[in-house]
């Protein structure tokens, strides 16, 4: 069964950080490109980061760059997303995709 398990969401002070992970089964995940996505209430899914299968090359959208860094281990069948220097407007359902699927999302909210 191809399936994609989030994880690390949370409630964080604006300023802060949070590493969220997303675990992989179901396919070769080292042969897939892996993307994480977000969605606030009200707003279209956005694209926030992607690394690629092959070099590990990097992607960020503007609102992320130089606050958030994608990884992956393909050891563990994990992508990663650090998120640093958080702020309230980076509150939203975190998704991760790839393989052909969907995560179901975890949340993250930035308040004080």
């Amino acid at each position: 069964q191809v399936q994609l398990v989030e994880s690390g969401g949370g409630l964080v002070q604006p300023g802060g950080s949070l590493r969220l992970s997303c675990r992989a089964s179901g396919f070769t995940f080292s042969r897939y490109a892996m993307t994480w996505y977000r969605q606030a209430p009200g707003k279209e899914r956005e694209l926030v980061a992607t690394i690629t299968s092959a070099n590990n090359n990097t992607s960020y959208a503007d609102s992320v760059k130089g606050r958030f860094t994608i990884s992956r281990d393909n050891a563990k069948n994990t992508v990663y997303l650090q998120m640093n220097s958080l702020k309230p407007e980076d509150t939203a359902v975190y998704y991760c995709s790839g393989g052909n699927t969907w995560g179901q999302g975890t949340q993250v909210t930035v308040s004080s």
